[in-house]
């Protein structure tokens, strides 16, 4: 089969984050970014939400020169989530019309981009109430023959076996693989699950700050085996950011994993942007 060399910049939990404030804390994430084909977020675009600062980070990502930009919700960005409301018990109609609206600015003409085949979501495992939660014994991400024992499955749109997908971005981590936080790894089992059943080439995401890094991961020859069982070996590489990473990957047996959070602990911005070369199938 036919390939082209994509050039992937992946980034994440930026929260706010404008050109201009990474030179007072140190940081690589200045102007002018490289160019690249694809540009990726993994969510957490604001603190908390709101009208304004989602139209600041439209503009922001404007500023990078991408052809696509795909862009997922965090649960920071509260009012994305139709499901979120700090009143549960109580409707608050000035809640739901501040979903519509900031659902209507993503779409609208501010934000436009072009189109591009991809797996994704914004959903990661209940954590203080923020938005798009779910509960640890819920699994949105298998179908049913294919959830861990003691586990429900809650899943509308599995993500499909390989070798359905490309490409996978999530805003929370899987079970293990940079995940990492000073009291426990925190990464979702069924996600793991899930990637381990896809192969596929590359997984981004944020959320868990501390846990940034990029990681390749080697699965076992069986495909029928999931989740830990499938894991076999991991090497760990470094950001070569702002010179790309030409990551050549055997798919179906490797999978990269990017956590991508531009933030630090103390939501400083001090991280770099993933920039790597990766070879898609030509279309």
């Amino acid at each position: 089969m036919a390939t082209t060399t994509t050039r992937f910049m992946i980034i994440s939990d930026t929260h706010n984050f404008q050109f201009g404030n990474a030179e007072r804390y140190d940081g690589e994430f200045v102007q002018p970014t490289p160019k690249c084909d694809v540009l990726l977020h993994c969510g957490d675009l604001t603190m908390t939400g709101g009208i304004a600062d989602y139209k600041k980070c439209i503009q922001m990502l404007g500023t990078i020169d991408a052809e696509v930009k795909l862009v997922i919700a965090g649960n920071h960005d509260r009012d994305l989530d139709p499901n979120w409301d700090q009143h549960p018990d109580e409707f608050d109609q000035e809640v739901q019309d501040e979903h519509e609206e900031a659902i209507a600015l993503w779409k609208g003409p501010i934000a436009k981009a072009a189109g591009f085949t991809i797996y994704t979501s914004p959903y990661q495992p209940e954590f203080c109430n923020w938005a798009f939660p779910y509960e640890r014994d819920e699994d949105r991400f298998n179908p049913e023959d294919k959830v861990a024992p003691g586990m429900k499955c809650i899943a509308k749109n599995p993500i499909p076996d390989f070798p359905g997908i490309d490409l996978m971005m999530t805003h929370g981590p899987s079970k293990d693989i940079l995940d990492w936080t000073p009291d426990q790894n925190v990464g979702c089992e069924s996600l793991l699950r899930a990637v381990s059943r896809a192969r596929l080439k590359l997984y981004c995401f944020g959320h868990i700050h501390e846990a940034y890094g990029m990681e390749m991961i080697s699965w076992e020859e069986d495909k029928s085996l999931i989740g830990q069982a499938a894991y076999k070996s991991k090497v760990v590489h470094k950001n070569e950011y702002p010179e790309p990473s030409i990551m050549p990957i055997k798919h179906g047996e490797e999978t990269l994993m990017v956590n991508a959070a531009i933030m630090n602990m103390g939501y400083r911005p001090t991280n770099s942007p993933w920039l790597l070369d990766i070879e898609l199938p030509r279309v």
